[in-house]
């Protein structure tokens, strides 16, 4: 795995582009905090009527529909989940057990005597998971009544936002290795990763693998979001990639050379997106929320171009004298 040098006057790969002009100053304090674009998409959504207007009114019948049925889902079903997810968790052998964590009364009611590493909780773990387990189904329902139109909101609220910027088509320019020594990436994890973006597999590791981990008590989402963080975010970035004309190499490299900068951003987009039934709508904030990144990585992308465009003329020039 590619260490990223530490930067230095000299024999960096990033130390000739380290003075950056003035008008990237903001640009870079942003790009060195990855994980705010989130915040402000969200902010950005719920603050402008020319973003979240349209999108609720592309959806709005579909989420009507979706809550009408997840209701009658959650009335029919709650109870008789709880009883399993309880029965599950306070048998020693079972998987899902967390007895050596918590101390779990026999009597006890929703509103209940349980303790979490010590602490007295306000309802009863086996409560806890079961309004997740739930609130997941139910987010499941709404998901399958909206699934087209809030694939046509988020691509439009990614177009909305990049013309807000004031950037027409010709912004995005061919990519540019920032790099002197770009990072050597493996192209079969790239096959890999295709492979697992099939509805197949896709569904195999969200339901079967992620979902029961993320039910487990106050850890499971946390650690949910730290797996699907790389992925939550490489996805946001598609239509940058596309944009820009990048091959499967080019955005490996991008992506290896930002790599902690695309988990932190993806862990609180997915730890977002995976909130029970509001999670639909981090979808789509996170979508102008990566577009913003987006915009500002292209920034830099123009300014390191410039750099090696002067870099060339300075050796000609070089050259003929």
């Amino acid at each position: 795995m590619p260490v990223e040098p530490v930067l230095e006057q000299s024999g960096s790969h990033l130390s000739k582009y380290e003075e950056v002009p003035q008008e990237l100053h903001r640009a870079t304090l942003r790009l060195n905090f990855p994980s705010s674009y989130v915040v402000v998409g969200a902010y950005r959504l719920f603050t402008d009527k020319s973003l979240y207007v349209p999108a609720w009114n592309k959806c709005r019948n579909g989420v009507r529909r979706g809550l009408i049925c997840g209701f009658a889902w959650v009335c029919a079903s709650y109870s008789i989940q709880r009883r399993i997810i309880k029965a599950a968790i306070t048998n020693p052998s079972s998987i899902f057990s967390v007895r050596y964590i918590t101390r779990f009364e026999e009597t006890a009611d929703d509103l209940s005597h349980e303790t979490f590493l010590g602490f007295k909780l306000p309802f009863s773990i086996s409560t806890y998971v079961a309004i997740l387990l739930v609130g997941s189904q139910v987010t499941g329902i709404i998901s399958f009544f909206v699934a087209r139109n809030i694939r046509i909101v988020r691509q439009r609220v990614w177009d909305q936002t990049v013309a807000s910027r004031g950037k027409g088509p010709d912004f995005w320019q061919p990519y540019v290795e920032e790099w002197d020594s770009p990072p050597v990436v493996d192209e079969r994890w790239g096959r890999l990763e295709r492979m697992f973006e099939m509805w197949f597999w896709k569904m195999i590791i969200h339901k079967v693998i992620l979902l029961p981990l993320s039910l487990y008590p106050f850890v499971g989402t946390f650690i949910t979001a730290a797996f699907k963080s790389l992925s939550t975010a490489q996805h946001l970035h598609k239509p940058y990639f596309a944009t820009k004309k990048m091959t499967a190499h080019q955005e490996a490299v991008f992506i290896e050379e930002r790599k902690w900068d695309y988990r932190m951003f993806g862990f609180v987009a997915a730890l977002l997106e995976g909130l029970p039934i509001v999670g639909l709508v981090f979808t789509v904030s996170n979508r102008i929320g990566a577009a913003m990144w987006a915009h500002d990585l292209e920034k830099r992308q123009h300014y390191v171009a410039a750099q090696h465009r002067t870099s060339v003329v300075d050796r000609s020039t070089t050259v003929q004298k």
